[in-house]
């Protein structure tokens, strides 16, 4: 199937219902050994490394949980350089580089806006010029999301939205894509200044849970932006969330803060916790 093929049939299916259902499958409770049947089928399909998961196929009661797996203790070591910021989650880049006033590229020839992304000019005004980079997360990743260096935790938007694919066509093809998609942003206060991660989401990514907060998106609930008192600590590494399937996160810095390791570039492979920038 060519790309445009494929967006047409896209633009027809309902992508919202999809991912509801296919969400609501993995978390049935249903007979374990249906649920472990799947496991491994996936596993086998996509070339999960189950080897790095801390537990056995037998472990995980539903294919929900499996998915969102966590990784044996000491496998992803944080770099602790000072001035290090590491890779929020294993991954692939996508695109990295530093928004020319508050323009990202999304593919050749897309472009989308800072302040699409977060769908608040006030809040996407301390990112235009900052460096930023989106990093595709494939089905055999590990799909729990970290914090790139420690601070705080200063609030959070829920932005519900569309579930196109974040596949290569269309990434290719769909316009402002990852503005267009649910998406989770989690804001932060850290050692390099303000700091947005954002979690976007896709068809059959039915869900995406924050581990700070009751924060869970695609359940039902309208939209949402919360800023915090005094907020929550956490450290360079610490879980920030998980995807129900997987999709593609987004980081956002102030300008002049960061600056992007030559080896961060279009394709290359990240890993949680490796040093992808320095803060300057």
């Amino acid at each position: 199937m060519n790309d445009q093929t494929f967006m047409k049939l896209m633009q027809l299916l309902p992508k919202s219902a999809i991912s509801h259902v296919v969400g609501l499958a993995t978390r049935l409770p249903a007979p374990a050994p249906v649920h472990h049947m799947a496991m491994r089928a996936f596993a086998k399909a996509y070339n999960v490394d189950m080897e790095e998961a801390e537990h056995a196929f037998e472990r995980y009661p539903t294919f929900a949980e499996f998915f969102t797996r966590g990784l044996k203790p000491g496998l992803r070591p944080i770099d602790a350089g000072e001035k290090v910021v590491v890779s929020p989650v294993d991954g692939r880049v996508s695109q990295v580089g530093y928004s020319d006033e508050g323009r990202c590229l999304q593919a050749k020839g897309i472009e989308y806006t800072v302040d699409e992304l977060l769908g608040d000019s006030e809040a996407a005004k301390p990112f235009h010029g900052g460096a930023w980079t989106t990093i595709y997360l494939s089905p055999r990743d590990y799909h729990r999301i970290h914090a790139p260096l420690g601070g705080t935790i200063t609030g959070y938007a829920y932005i519900p939205g569309e579930f196109w694919p974040v596949n290569p066509a269309s990434v290719k093809n769909k316009q402002s894509l990852f503005c267009v998609n649910e998406r989770l942003v989690t804001y932060l206060d850290t050692v390099a200044g303000k700091c947005a991660v954002v979690k976007v989401g896709a068809t059959c990514v039915s869900r995406i849970k924050a581990s700070y907060d009751d924060v869970l998106t695609h359940s039902g609930k309208p939209g949402k932006v919360h800023r915090y008192e005094s907020g929550f600590k956490v450290e360079k590494g610490g879980e920030l969330g998980r995807f129900e399937m997987g999709s593609t996160v987004i980081l956002l810095f102030e300008p002049k803060r960061v600056v992007w390791d030559d080896s961060l570039k279009e394709e290359a492979v990240v890993r949680l916790g490796k040093r992808i920038g320095v803060i300057t």
